[in-house]
């Protein structure tokens, strides 16, 4: 495994020092690569939601270049869900 050195403000040390003093990491290198997979999961799934809002956009603006749109607005259609919806 490779040695990084980094530097970090003392709210951040003393962020790390404290997990590992409650014992559930071994070391502040296993903090930091706990911290670094979460930042990685986060932002895989940032990138996926962003391609989904892509893809449902192009899907959008091909609908509508091709004519098939409501000229309902976005209330009209909130207000027709709210009344077919069963009373809770």
């Amino acid at each position: 495994m490779a040695t990084m050195n980094v530097s970090l403000p003392s709210d951040m040390v003393e962020f790390v020092e404290h997990e590992v003093s409650q014992g559930g990491y071994g070391s502040s290198s296993e903090v930091v690569r706990e911290a670094l997979r979460l930042l990685r999961h986060e932002k895989a799934q940032q990138a996926e939601k962003l391609a989904i809002l892509r893809r449902e956009i192009s899907i959008g603006v091909e609908a509508a270049n091709a004519g098939r749109f409501s000229k309902k607005s976005v209330s009209d259609i909130l207000d027709e869900v709210m009344l077919e919806s069963p009373k809770r």
